[in-house]
């Protein structure tokens, strides 16, 4: 993301401890299932093979539902500032055609992905946007590298985007000179974007969605929007119907590289007028600015490891989010990461800071996915506690949203966990069925076999209770 002046990364999000301890380590491995976070379980015994991949065609995302002069105050804020804070004084974008290059091993679901953006960003954002294979007229590059090497230089990150160079090569020459610098840029006329190959196809694509999406337009994240990419919080990873309008108007003759921000704020009313007039109504209230120490906290909140001070960060960042006043994405996203932190050991706290968070979420736009993890985990919790009537209502009402989403594994979590709740009514047809189609998705989602077959074994425990005297 936009933390360097150098680089965009994408990053790789009180009861007491009961008797049912055990039961809670069980259901927060699952919860760390959609959120990408590795779960070491050994696979099932069979070792039958797995049915093909499934893959998303496009798809036509609703449009932003916000006010249009709150649409104008998020476009200056991610334009004109980097995350770090670092203020830009000039807009700076590719002036003329662009020409995009893959170099290095592509893989052939990338490739796919890639076109079905591509056309989305010349049909929606109407970006003259082309695919070429020379290199001296490419303007953008997207160079897939093995992790290991992109890591050296970003260990904490999946993937990144560059100013000013052209292949990986320049970028190690360059890595530290300040001609890397996104503050210094007047006009774009070559990005680099780098992506492993070797990790799974939901993870490319996501990169590649936000690392054009930030080599083409703004640099900045805000934590509070809740229907877009432009957002660290990670549950939108294709480029919604806010994100579109974001860089039609971007890239609309009203605007050009080197305006200032005052400029460019003179210049929206009217453009987004033309572009969204949906968006002509009285503004919502101003939602403030986003302090630093709950950036912090919330970033260690959100850490999928055992870190002990998880849970007190996740506490302080719900704190700040109720003492300011939030009513936004903040305050529902502090309230999630505090879900995810008690899971392991505070079950109550766990369950009651995710509904919380979900009646946030269903008063604000574009918050569709988010209540879909709700209900992802709570179906969790409820197969858990011997409910596979209540798991298999939530993770009914989770399969859409999950799709429209484009989550491969999200999706493919809810079909497991719907999958075993059927079982568990005794429905075992439709649980193969169900159980079957989650494969395909996980394919897309986790990637190897291993980690598709560890997933479903990981789930499918949570409708086997442990024994009577275990807990």
């Amino acid at each position: 993301m936009a933390g360097q002046d150098t680089a965009t990364f994408r990053p790789s999000l009180g009861d007491r401890p009961r008797g049912t301890a055990r039961l809670m380590f069980r259901v927060a491995a699952v919860l760390a299932v959609a959120a990408c976070a590795p779960v070491n379980m050994p696979p099932p015994e069979t070792a039958e093979a797995l049915p093909p991949m499934r893959t998303f065609a496009a798809v036509r995302p609703p449009p932003p539902q916000r006010p249009n002069a709150n649409i104008a105050q998020d476009f200056l804020e991610l334009s004109f500032r980097m995350e770090n804070g670092r203020e830009l004084a000039t807009m700076s974008r590719f002036e003329g055609p662009v020409q995009l290059l893959v170099a290095g091993p592509a893989p052939a679901t990338a490739v796919a992905d890639l076109g079905i953006l591509i056309g989305r960003l010349r049909d929606e954002a109407e970006i003259d946007i082309t695919t070429t294979t020379d290199r001296a007229a490419a303007r953008i590059v997207i160079e897939f590298l093995p992790r290991r090497v992109l890591q050296r230089f970003a260990p904490q990150t999946a993937c990144f985007v560059v100013p000013r160079v052209a292949s990986w090569g320049e970028f190690r020459r360059n890595h530290r000179s300040p001609i890397l610098d996104w503050t210094t840029l007047e006009e774009r006329d070559r990005i680099a974007i780098f992506i492993p190959y070797d990790t799974n196809p939901q993870e490319i694509r996501d990169c590649v969605h936000e690392e054009l999406a930030q080599a083409l337009g703004p640099l900045n994240d805000l934590y509070r929007l809740s229907d877009s990419i432009f957002n660290d919080d990670n549950f939108h990873s294709v480029l919604t119907g806010f994100d579109m309008l974001i860089l039609r108007a971007y890239y609309a003759p009203e605007l050009r590289s080197g305006m200032t921000r005052q400029e460019v704020a003179e210049r929206l009313p009217a453009l987004l007028r033309r572009l969204n007039p949906a968006g002509e109504r009285p503004p919502a209230p101003d939602p403030g600015p986003t302090p630093p120490d709950w950036v912090a906290a919330l970033e260690v909140a959100l850490i999928p490891d055992a870190r002990p001070d998880r849970l007190d960060a996740a506490r302080y960042a719900v704190t700040v989010a109720q003492d300011t006043g939030w009513q936004d994405n903040r305050l529902a996203l502090s309230l999630y990461a505090m879900g995810r932190a008690a899971a392991p050991m505070f079950s109550t706290l766990a369950v009651a800071s995710f509904l919380r968070a979900g009646l946030v979420w269903r008063d604000l736009p574009g918050t569709e996915v988010h209540i879909a993890h709700i209900d992802m985990q709570m179906a969790a919790f409820a197969l858990s506690a011997n409910q596979p009537d209540h798991a298999l209502a939530l993770a009914d009402r989770a399969v859409g949203p999950a799709y429209r989403a484009q989550n491969g594994a999200l999706l493919a979590s809810i079909l497991m966990l719907r999958a075993t709740a059927l079982q568990a009514l005794g429905r075992d047809a439709e649980a193969q069925a169900d159980r079957l189609d989650s494969l395909g998705w996980a394919r897309y989602g986790f990637g190897t076999d291993e980690e598709v077959r560890a997933r479903l074994a990981e789930i499918a425990s949570l409708g086997a209770p442990e024994q009577e005297g275990t807990q």
